[in-house]
């Protein structure tokens, strides 16, 4: 019988999954996902996690939880930097740790570093050893590697093409309803974890879809294009999605088919508090495009979301209509 390996369906899940999931598999292990988010889930997680933690680290403790009986192995790569010189969020790194103080009964964590600071042949050297847990054959773990790596750039092409992440993963083609007004070409800026967890942001995707919205993100623009718009700051990003998100909606604002922009974020997050407010300043100071902020965390209503999306989609069409030289920011 296969050994199998549990990943949580929670924060890099939405980046990274095509890469695991073809790297386990080649070495014959069986990948086994937690369940969509759900109340429960994010019940449990909070009970179980610090109250300080942010949104998307309270849903992984649920998503651990959730899964943690039905595996051999639970997949927690200690993440530390994704991309040259640059870190992610500190709690990503501190994340094996905190799981293992927190929860009981767990199976063997694999929480090999990821750690891409300095090099990027750092990343082969993670997949050497997360392989090594399976077989001794470092040529099979070298060519389930680069088995992986081809996914996981089939997974990010369609993505640089327009599509969204949760549609590749889901297998589904959602359509954007079709009406007599204009269809609107929203950015959503975010981390992927809040931006495809439909539950936590309470179906932000498919609601703005039924308002005749196409969805663009930060994730469909070039890598060198990124770099070059992140150089124009005075001192370089210390943060690789600060870098991204800011490189990304320069790019954005360089083009005339942005109708508005939403920034969605969670509540407690120190790298949104700041990367937000620097995109705000500069979208305000350099284009007159409609920019809304979307908080979340676990108290969020259904209520407030709906009408937030709304009152912003309809505010939009409302200037088009009627006066499209008014200020977006009155």
């Amino acid at each position: 019988m296969d050994v199998k390996v549990g990943i949580p369906r929670a924060l890099f899940y939405y980046r990274y999954y095509p890469l695991w999931k073809t790297f386990f598999e080649e070495l014959n292990t069986q990948v086994v996902l937690s369940d969509d988010t759900t109340s429960k889930i994010l019940d449990e997680g909070t009970k179980a996690c610090v109250a300080e933690a942010c949104l998307p680290v309270k849903i992984f403790y649920g998503h651990v939880m959730n899964i943690k009986d039905k595996v051999d192995y639970l997949f927690v790569p200690r993440f530390t930097s994704i991309s040259k010189k640059e870190y992610i969020c500190p709690k990503f790194g501190g994340l094996p740790d905190m799981i293992r103080n927190s929860i009981k009964n767990l199976p063997p964590l694999i929480d090999t570093e990821i750690n891409l600071r300095k090099s990027k042949k750092n990343a082969i050297k993670a997949a050497m050893e997360i392989g090594s847990f399976f077989t001794e054959d470092k040529r099979k773990i070298k060519n389930a590697y680069k088995k992986a790596l081809k996914s996981f750039g089939e997974f990010d092409e369609k993505i640089k093409k327009g599509m969204l992440a949760t549609d590749i993963l889901d297998r589904k083609f959602n359509v954007i309803k079709k009406s007599n007004e204009p269809l609107l070409n929203i950015l959503v800026i975010g981390h992927v974890y809040n931006l495809y967890d439909s539950f936590i942001n309470m179906d932000m995707i498919e609601k703005l879809r039924k308002k005749g919205a196409q969805i663009t993100t930060i994730d469909m623009v070039e890598e060198d294009i990124i770099r070059k718009n992140a150089c124009t700051l005075p001192k370089r990003m210390f943060w690789n999605f600060g870098s991204r998100a800011f490189g990304s909606t320069m790019h954005f604002l360089e083009r005339e088919d942005i109708d508005g922009i939403i920034y969605l974020m969670s509540f407690g997050c120190g790298i949104d508090s700041f990367v937000c407010d620097l995109i705000e300043r500069k979208i305000r100071k350099t284009k007159d495009i409609p920019f809304i902020i979307l908080t979340l965390d676990e108290h969020s209503g259904q209520a407030g979301m709906d009408t937030r999306l709304e009152a912003f989609i309809d505010m939009i069409r409302w200037r088009y209509r009627n006066e499209d030289n008014v200020s977006a920011y009155g």
